[in-house]
């Protein structure tokens, strides 16, 4: 167990001379997580892994470092992976792993899922373990990874502009490299897990290889679909859990959700996974994607065909970035209140604003509160066309080195192309919290025309539409703002959007004219 003091940010000081811990976060098989703030990087937030064991001489914590800085670089070959960006050893010998700080909820907190979810979700789970199975050079060959915890709750799933959701497989804390013959990390020798999803192998404290990863995968998806696990033991004991992977017999998930219309191939992969003896488990996560992507190009039921993603290739980005899910727009009526549509009427252009074709958010006084609203200029013939236009938003926010929200908004005609609406926000100003926080309160946003000639009055008032999920990470983002300390680096942030911005405007021109 990890001592009192660093449950205490108060009493732990810097870790590391660069890491404030916060709070706690949660408790695991191998140790426990805290929020921390990154002083060195201007107090960005961070989370840190502490593992249970105890690193007791120089030997072992060489073998620590070389395993994390192996750890960080397998995060870096692939989008399901959460980034490990740092290691080190406290002062009492505990190791520890900073990770970046992502807001989303665990996959133990989406059981059961439907069966499109399933296919999307399992996956990116099968790809991100793919890359671990495939290893990471060390001295010029190739040694693969095996994670040796695969579970619910070491799954992560956020919000994601591109595919609707984004998994991240957290916690290779306990992970082994294969036929490794240099000096690895002593504490991941003997028996490490978590006991409902352990293979039978892995119970006898063998050595492992990628079937043992396929097996608690099995267990995983199992779960994922019927709600409860294919064993159910006398106790939570070791000896009954042993008895049961060793010897039960797997339930069936159809009968456990007999509403469940589990294709055959499906039904089949998951208990092949389950199976006791490695060899009669799918060899590898190719075999295991070539059935879940023949099950997308199928579709489950017709509802699926639509709800499967067939996502663009993602952008780079900053580590530091967040972007929320697009919302189309392909209809012109407004779908605003009464009371946002006559305050949008009545309104004078600001006479502070240049009089030329611009853009800005603006915070209009209505009937029913303040709204946020886009205001932008444009010649009187250009406004009746993009009437019809197809609408897109999108938001990305950066923490580092300094907090600022890209707020973009695009009108898409066939005649006269595309008109992209960007907004940079400095998220430690006030006055931009309640922008971003009245975007948050209300579903749709308006855009107000103006004429670019005289007497430049409104001409016209659409609406874009905000996603529930969008709206609440709207809100973490403000409170996340509040609490990161005053920075100058405002210009570098926005450099930062920009460059983001650049990368991803042709993957969304593509989207569009390809729909």
């Amino acid at each position: 167990m990890i001592k009192s003091a660093f449950a205490s940010p108060a009493n732990t000081g810097l870790l590391a001379n660069r890491y404030q811990l916060k709070h706690f976060i949660g408790r695991g098989g191998m140790g426990e997580v805290f929020l921390a703030d990154d002083v060195l990087l201007g107090g960005i937030p961070v989370a840190i892994k502490f593992l249970s064991q105890t690193v007791s001489d120089p030997k072992m914590e060489q073998d620590f470092a070389r395993e994390a800085r192996i750890c960080a670089a397998l995060s870096q070959k692939s989008i399901n992976i959460v980034r490990v960006t740092d290691y080190g050893v406290s002062k009492d010998e505990k190791p520890f792993y900073v990770m970046e700080y992502l807001l989303g909820n665990t996959l133990k907190d989406l059981i059961p899922t439907s069966l499109p979810m399933f296919i999307s979700l399992c996956r990116q789970i099968c790809l991100g373990l793919q890359c671990a199975h495939n290893g990471m050079e060390i001295d010029g060959k190739v040694y693969p990874l095996v994670h040796r915890d695969i579970k619910p709750a070491n799954i992560l799933v956020l919000p994601d502009p591109i595919l609707g959701q984004l998994v991240k497989i957290l916690d290779f804390g306990i992970a082994k490299f294969l036929n490794y013959s240099g000096s690895i990390l002593t504490i991941t020798k003997g028996f490490h897990g978590t006991l409902p999803y352990c293979s039978p192998e892995q119970l006898e404290a063998d050595e492992l290889d990628n079937r043992s990863d396929i097996y608690s995968l099995g267990v995983m998806m199992f779960e994922m679909l019927a709600g409860e696990k294919p064993l159910q033991p006398e106790s939570d004991f070791f000896g009954a859990w042993y008895k049961a992977h060793h010897f039960e017999k797997p339930r069936s998930i159809t009968d456990i959700r007999p509403e469940l219309k589990l294709p055959k191939e499906l039904n089949n992969l998951i208990m092949a996974c389950l199976a006791k003896v490695p060899s009669d488990r799918p060899q590898n996560l190719t075999a295991v994607l070539k059935v879940l992507d023949s099950l997308e190009v199928v579709g489950i039921g017709d509802k699926a065909k639509h709800t499967l993603p067939h996502p663009l290739p993602p952008s780079p980005s900053p580590s530091s970035s967040r972007t929320l899910p697009y919302t189309l727009h392909p209809t012109p009526s407004s779908g605003l209140t009464l009371a946002v549509e006559q305050a949008c009427k009545m309104l004078e252009w600001p006479k502070d604003k240049p009089i030329q074709e611009i853009v800005f958010p603006y915070l209009l006084d209505t009937e029913s509160g303040t709204a946020s609203a886009l205001l932008l200029m444009m010649p009187k013939h250009k406004i009746n066309s993009y009437a019809f236009s197809t609408r897109y938003n999108q938001f990305i926010f950066v923490t580092t080195p300094h907090p600022m929200l890209l707020w973009v908004t695009l009108l898409y005609n066939k005649e006269l192309g595309p008109k992209w609406l960007p907004c940079y926000l400095d998220m430690q100003k006030p006055q931009n919290h309640k922008i971003v926080y009245s975007l948050a309160e209300r579903d749709r946003y308006p855009l107000i025309f103006f004429t670019l000639e005289a007497p430049y009055s409104c001409a016209s008032v659409m609406s874009c539409h905000i996603e529930t999920l969008q709206r609440q990470l709207l809100k973490n983002w403000i409170e996340q703002s509040k609490l990161l300390p005053p920075s100058s680096a405002v210009a570098l942030s926005k450099e930062l959007l920009k460059q983001q911005y650049k990368l991803m405007q042709p993957q969304i021109l593509h989207r569009l004219i390809g729909d």
